[in-house]
């Protein structure tokens, strides 16, 4: 898409400075207390470019002013964020409680644009959008989206992203803990929306360093589609893909038999590079086994496939997810040292991670505090689908951690 570009902020050697806050306090006026005083500390008084807030539906009617309230009490030029069922700060993550996180940055040289879209069907059934947002320099852009999940077709809006605006990544989470329409939440400076898609495009000295950690880990070999429909695969390697799988699964039983016991429903890779031969952590795009039609002897995946597309079965459990994470922030070369004190992430971590698929709290949030320092600014929250690059793409995930780790754009 050929735009024109803005004009840009003025470049300026000044670091940007973030801050985290939490209140898990029920009484919504002492909780925007205490959450904004926590932040301006962490600023050191400096006013905010931006300041994002994830409450949970706990604050009930507290919620339609808490953008409105939280401009007036920071003067942050932007605010944005979205209402979930569990809220992340710091090394917490605040499950099943009330629980408002803020994140909030000066951001020099960099400007921050706010855009909102909706969505309709068209006539022929596709979606059509109101708008996309607009980027003057690619290379020195990203995004942060946040969606509603009943109003929204994220996939559909991702793929016309990555056509009309390839290569600028998008991190995000669809808002959580609503009941159905109408029930989320988005803030900002003016009062609170319900429904679409509420994103920031931020574009100039500050960089985004994503990781999406998708928690499975590889089993058996990787497979070449030799004939599929659709979203239903139906050889691997000119062997009926069935009969893969189960080998595969078979195999796999001897060596960990818990996962039987379990009866953990293995997971499909989709090798995003067609021109791979080798397969590292993040070359794939995990999705789900939908079903396995025994008639055909094929298997049916929650993704449209294509023959020739390289294959590989994946499994999920506790301590893959776990070691994912930190497998894949150690690639991305972060570090204590390297993320410094002029840094600052966001973390969209799927809804079915937590305690639930950890059996303790924290689990996320500790673990990149552990690997990025003990001071890192971190906030976001429990979503119902996650939003991260895969092989240069973005796509709308699910039991993922996106995280998104901001820094100065290093010189040349």
């Amino acid at each position: 898409m050929s735009q024109s570009p803005p004009a840009r902020a003025p470049s300026t050697k000044i670091a940007p400075r973030f801050a985290g806050a939490l209140s898990i306090l029920a009484e919504s006026p002492r909780a925007l207390r205490e959450a904004t005083a926590e932040l301006e500390a962490g600023l050191d008084g400096a006013t905010p470019d931006l300041l994002l807030a994830f409450a949970t539906h706990h604050h009930g009617p507290a919620l339609e002013e808490l953008g409105p309230a939280l401009a007036r009490a920071t003067g942050a030029r932007v605010v944005a964020g979205c209402t979930a069922e569990s809220v992340i700060a710091g090394s917490r993550e605040v499950e099943g409680s009330p629980g408002l996180a803020l994140w909030a940055a000066t951001l020099p040289g960099t400007e921050v644009r706010p855009f909102e879209v909706t969505a309709h069907a068209g006539d022929d059934g596709e979606p059509v959008f109101s708008r996309l947002p607009q980027v003057g320099d690619a290379e020195r852009a990203c995004l942060v989206l946040t969606a509603d999940p009943y109003t929204f077709p994220a996939d559909a809006f991702l793929t016309r992203l990555n056509d009309e605006l390839p290569g600028v990544p998008a991190i995000g989470g669809m808002a959580s803990g609503a009941l159905g329409p109408g029930q989320t939440f988005f803030f900002s400076a003016e009062g609170v929306h319900d429904g679409g898609c509420h994103g920031l495009v931020l574009e100039g000295d500050i960089e985004l360093h994503p990781v999406v950690s998708q928690g499975c880990r590889p089993v058996g070999k990787p497979w070449v589609i030799t004939d599929c429909e659709r979203n239903a695969i139906k050889k691997l390697g000119g062997k009926p893909a069935l009969e893969v799988l189960m080998e595969t699964l078979n195999e796999l039983w001897k060596v960990e038999p818990a996962l039987r016991e379990r009866q953990n429903m293995p997971f499909l890779g989709l090798a995003i590079d067609a021109t791979r031969t080798r397969f590292q952590r993040g070359d794939f795009l995990v999705r789900g086994i939908m079903a396995l039609n025994q008639r055909e002897r094929s298997v049916v995946v929650a993704d449209f496939v294509r023959r020739g597309q390289t294959v590989q079965l994946l499994v999920r459990d506790a301590a893959s997810a776990g070691e994912d994470l930190q497998a894949l922030v150690s690639a991305h070369g972060l570090s204590a040292a390297s993320a410094g004190a002029a840094c600052g992430a966001l973390l969209f971590s799927c809804n079915g991670r937590g305690q639930r698929m950890f059996g303790k709290p924290d689990h996320d949030a500790s673990c990149i505090r552990t690997l990025l320092g003990p001071d890192l600014p971190l906030a976001g929250f429990f979503a119902v689908g996650e939003i991260g690059p895969v092989g240069g793409r973005n796509f709308l995930h699910g039991f993922t951690a996106s995280l998104a780790l901001f820094r100065q754009r290093a010189e040349g």
